[in-house]
């Protein structure tokens, strides 16, 4: 079956009646770096003010949901209501339905959720992280001790000595995240962990090879990760899209039919694989990383969404 590619009034607007709870994908979608995608809020404002239900999911476990909600405010994307309520105690004035933390699901998030309720990692162990404090926030904020991460005698442009090396026997788990200050001396000790202390987990906040930046593509964190899966020749227990604990972590907070759900993201392999695995359906923005000729080309892709725009500004014609 082929993608629908929306074009007309019509078509976005029955698009917008046929689904209570959207999803959407950040990077790539409702910006690029700290650069909005032109029309973004428009239409946050617009499924805001029809009462839809909005929720954000990103594999991006730089930030803890506390930084993007920052960063949310930052670049002014409130997602007020068309129609603003009447805020009869702040003087006369219109109030605005601003975005808040727990309508934020991240990839960082997911998995510190996963290592204190699943994993049930014990009060005495602790992580050893690849990543940054957006990463080691949600860890705290879940009561989870870590090692490594930020830590300067980590980010060391030293050569890494094994002779000089403490293994910490508490270390019950490693979680890699993107790290733009990763180097041989955090690949190295994550090593040791996972190969030296009995039972300890190798988890992955998620695989994206890339990711959408400012002024083009940058390697994700699935790059960061793949140096340890290839020395150990095993795959880390992946937490971000499209695997089920992103969904399942979501389930656990905001009730939602999955027939009238529509997941919008901007990459086949993690996006729209995402939505179909949890029976959602799928719109693919062609604002990121997949582009038009990848689904509609000679080869075209077998991952197939129910719906393709140019923009998430595309729908905003219906406010027009």
């Amino acid at each position: 079956m082929s993608a629908v590619h929306l074009s007309s009034h019509e078509e976005y607007a029955r698009l917008i009646d046929q689904y209570d709870t959207w999803m959407f994908d950040c990077d790539g979608v409702l910006w690029h770096g700290d650069r909005l995608i032109p029309g973004a809020t428009e239409v946050l404002s617009l499924l805001r003010g029809k009462k839809k239900k909005v929720i954000f999911v990103t594999n991006n476990a730089t930030k803890s949901r506390k930084s993007y909600k920052g960063k949310f405010d930052n670049l002014g994307v409130e997602a007020s209501v068309v129609r603003p309520l009447f805020n009869t105690t702040a003087g006369g004035r219109f109030s605005n339905f601003t975005i808040r933390q727990d309508e934020i699901y991240g990839s960082a998030y997911a998995a510190a959720v996963y290592i204190s309720s699943v994993m049930k990692l014990p009060k005495n162990k602790k992580v050893y992280v690849i990543g940054q404090s957006g990463l080691e926030e949600e860890l705290r904020d879940e009561g989870i001790s870590f090692v490594g991460g930020t830590d300067p005698a980590d980010c060391t442009v030293s050569p890494f000595s094994l002779e000089s090396f403490t293994l910490d026997p508490d270390v019950g788990a490693v979680v890699c995240g993107l790290d733009t200050a990763i180097n041989y001396t955090k690949v190295s000790k994550a090593f040791q962990y996972l190969t030296r202390n009995p039972g300890c987990q190798f988890i992955a906040t998620n695989e994206d090879s890339t990711y959408p930046a400012a002024h083009g593509l940058l390697p994700g964190a699935g790059a960061i990760s793949a140096p340890l899966r290839y020395a150990l020749g095993k795959d880390p227990i992946a937490i971000g899209k499209p695997a089920k604990t992103m969904l399942d972590c979501i389930k656990a907070k905001v009730h939602f039919d999955p027939k009238r759900t529509i997941m919008v993201g901007d990459r086949l392999n993690t996006d729209i694989l995402f939505g179909q695995a949890g029976g959602v359906s799928t719109l693919l923005v062609l604002t990121g990383i997949t582009l038009a000729s990848e689904i509609s080309g000679p080869n075209p892709s077998l991952i197939v969404p129910d719906y393709v725009t140019s923009s998430i500004a595309d729908l905003a014609v219906v406010s027009k």
